[in-house]
């Protein structure tokens, strides 16, 4: 069994492909079929599964792993979360603007005065554009816009992000105009 320090999710699994014992994934990684390329993926409960085979279809990928061999034992892995530990992804690879979601988590997110809003705690894509959880103590989580308005700089030697409050949404511009109110009909007299 082992057991991971700094898991980081790969893929979710579905349910079965065939009698062979594949299984259908939804793949975390910019190039679904390359979960493989990380070594072994390891679920939160201390097993390990080594990829066998991987392709891709519509939008998930059907793997055959290393002592799945028939549909019962996928069957067993509907729902499985994979991990594999941070340090198996390839820094070396990263743009300079690119960085890992797993790398943001735990930055604290300040504005340019220093004011702090909170860390950041997730970070999620609902379809419309990437997020950013940010949760304070004592305060709710808001969600902030992850685009170059909202946020920055990234910093991750010191641990923290620089954000525009106004732009993330998390503060009201005191210059907007007041909201729209609908006249109120006036009384002839």
């Amino acid at each position: 069994m082992t057991k991971l320090e700094n898991p980081v999710l790969m893929a979710t699994i579905g349910g079965a492909q065939g009698l062979r014992g594949e299984v259908r994934a939804k793949s975390y990684s910019a190039d679904p079929t390359a979960l493989g390329d990380y070594g072994h993926l390891h679920s939160m409960d201390g097993r390990s599964f080594e990829v066998l085979e991987i392709r891709e279809m519509k939008n998930i990928v059907v793997i055959r792993f290393r002592g799945i061999n028939d549909r019962n034992a996928a069957e067993a892995l509907n729902g499985l979360e994979l991990y594999i530990d941070r340090d198996n992804l390839p820094d070396d690879e990263l743009e300079e603007d690119e960085f890992f979601y797993a790398d943001l988590e735990g930055l604290e997110a300040l504005d340019d005065q220093g004011v702090s809003y909170g860390k950041v705690t997730g970070v999620f894509d609902f379809g419309a554009g990437d997020l950013l959880e940010l949760k304070g103590p004592g305060k709710r989580p808001v969600l902030i816009p992850f685009s170059e308005a909202s946020v920055l700089e990234i910093d991750l030697e010191s641990g923290k992000i620089t954000i525009d409050p106004r732009a993330a949404g998390l503060v009201d511009n005191p210059d907007d105009d007041p909201p729209f109110t609908a006249d109120k009909p006036k009384k002839k007299k």
